[in-house]
C-alpha cells in the first residue's frame, strides 16, 4: 500500500487532497490521510471579515472530504522523522509514509519586536480574528492601530473602518500601503483608505507594542487601545528539525518538479516551501499555493506510474485588496508580480475580488471531479486566487 500523508488543511493542503483523491480514486493500493488541527476550514481570504464582526460560513473538512476515500486525523503535528519516514501527531501518534506533502504554511511573525505576543492581536486563524473582534465589540470608542500595509493590513484597516464608525483606524506601515502596485492603482487604493476614514502613518518603524499603544523608532507613542499586527509571516521549525534543507526562512527548499531537494519523496507545497522561478522564489498566497498543491498531485500520480514528475512553472496575474465590503482595487501584473498598466477599482473590482476569494472552495469541488483540470491550467501559471 502506498500511504500518501498530507500536512495541513489550508488552501494548499486542501488542493493537494482533492487532487490527489480524484486521481488515485480507481487505485486500490494507494491510501491518503489528511492531518489539520481543527475540522473547520480556516479561510484566511476572509478573516478580516471575522475580526471585523462579520460572521462566515462553518466550511467543514470533513465533509468535504465525504465519498473521498481520505482518513481525516484531527490533531497537531509535533514531529517529523524524514529518514524513518513518519510524523508524530500530538506527541501519542505516529504515522508512516512513503510520501509526504508538507502543507503546514505559515503563521503571524510575532518575533522581533517586544510586546507583540503580550499586547497585539494577530490573524493567523480563526480564533484569532474572533478574538480581536470580541475586542472590538467591547469598545464604544478609541483607536485601533494595524500595523503592517500590506494586503492583510490594508484589507483589515478597511473592513474595521467600514463597519467600525466609532472606532478610529491608523494604519501604521514601514513601506507605503500598496507599495508593490503601479502609481494609479496605489493612489486609488489611498483614497479608498481615506474615504473610509483610514489615518495612514508610511515610512515609520514599530518598536514595541505596549497596552496603550505603540512607540516608533523616532520616539513617538501612538496611542491605542487595540494593536493589529500584520507586518509578516514566518513557518513552522519541523522541517528544519527533521533535517530537511531548509532556507534563510525556515522554508523546504525544492527541485524543479517541488520535490524537496535533500529528500525527493517530500513534497513541499504553499507558504511551507521555497520554489524558484526564472524571476526568483515565489512568495506566499493562494494565487501561487493552489498551483503548487495540484502539481504536487499531479506529480505523485505520475510516479505512481512509473512516470518522471514535470517541471512547474508559475506566473501571478493580479494583486486584488478589497476596501470593505463595496470597494477594491485589483492591480493586473506582469507573470514575476510586477505591475502591469492595467488596474480595477469600485464595485467591478469588489465582486471580481468576491468572486477570487470565494473560488478555492468551489476549485476543490472541481479538481476532485476533473482531475485533468488542474495540471492543463495551473502549469502555465496561476489563474486562481490572491
Amino acid at each position: 500500500m502506498n500511504e500518501i500523508l498530507i500536512l495541513g488543511a489550508g488552501y494548499t493542503g486542501m488542493a493537494a487532497t482533492m487532487g490527489l483523491a480524484g486521481r488515485t480514486r480507481r487505485r486500490d493500493d494507494v491510501h491518503i490521510t489528511l492531518v489539520n488541527p481543527q475540522t473547520r476550514f480556516t479561510e484566511r481570504l476572509r478573516l478580516h471579515q471575522t475580526a471585523s464582526g462579520q460572521a462566515l460560513d462553518d466550511l467543514e473538512i470533513p465533509d468535504r472530504l465525504a465519498g473521498t476515500g481520505v482518513d481525516f486525523i484531527q490533531g497537531w503535528v509535533t514531529g517529523v522523522n524524514a529518514e524513518a519516514q513518519t510524523v508524530r501527531i500530538d506527541d501519542r501518534v505516529t504515522l508512516r509514509y512513503d510520501t509526504l506533502v508538507y502543507a503546514l504554511g505559515s503563521v503571524t511573525d510575532t518575533s522581533g519586536v517586544a510586546g507583540v505576543d503580550e499586547f497585539a492581536y494577530t490573524l493567523t486563524d480563526a480564533q484569532d480574528a474572533a478574538l480581536l473582534a470580541a475586542q472590538l465589540d467591547a469598545m464604544s470608542t478609541g483607536t485601533v492601530v494595524v500595523a503592517g500595509g500590506g494586503l492583510t493590513g490594508v484589507e483589515s484597516a478597511a473592513e474595521i473602518a467600514e463597519r467600525r464608525r466609532n472606532l478610529d483606524v491608523v494604519l501604521v506601515s514601514r513601506q507605503t500601503p500598496g507599495a508593490m502596485m503601479g502609481e494609479k492603482a496605489r493612489a486609488r487604493l489611498h483614497r479608498g483608505l481615506e474615504r473610509l476614514g483610514v489615518q495612514i502613518r508610511a515610512g515609520v518603524d514599530v518598536v514595541k507594542v505596549m497596552a496603550d499603544g505603540v512607540a516608533l523608532a523616532d520616539g513617538e507613542v501612538v496611542p491605542a487601545q487595540t494593536v493589529l499586527w500584520t507586518t509578516g509571516v514566518r513557518v513552522s521549525p519541523l522541517a528544519a528539525a527533521a533535517g530537511l534543507t531548509v532556507d534563510d526562512r525556515g522554508r523546504i527548499v525544492t527541485d524543479e518538479s517541488l520535490r524537496s531537494v535533500s529528500h525527493p519523496n517530500v513534497y513541499a507545497v504553499g507558504d511551507a516551501a521555497a520554489i524558484r522561478q526564472g524571476y526568483g522564489v515565489i512568495h506566499g498566497t493562494c494565487q501561487s499555493g493552489i498551483p503548487t498543491a495540484i502539481h504536487a498531485a499531479a506529480s505523485i500520480t505520475r510516479q505512481l506510474k512509473g512516470k518522471q514528475p514535470k517541471t512547474f512553472r508559475f506566473g501571478y496575474v493580479h494583486q486584488p485588496v478589497s476596501l470593505g465590503r463595496n470597494d477594491a482595487v485589483i492591480q493586473f501584473t506582469r507573470a514575476d508580480d510586477s505591475p502591469g498598466r492595467l488596474y480595477l477599482a469600485g464595485r467591478l473590482a469588489a465582486a471580481y475580488k468576491e468572486t477570487v476569494t470565494s473560488s478555492p472552495w468551489q476549485t476543490y469541488r472541481l479538481i476532485n471531479a476533473f482531475p485533468a483540470l488542474g495540471s492543463a491550467t495551473w502549469r502555465r501559471g496561476g489563474r486562481l486566487t490572491r
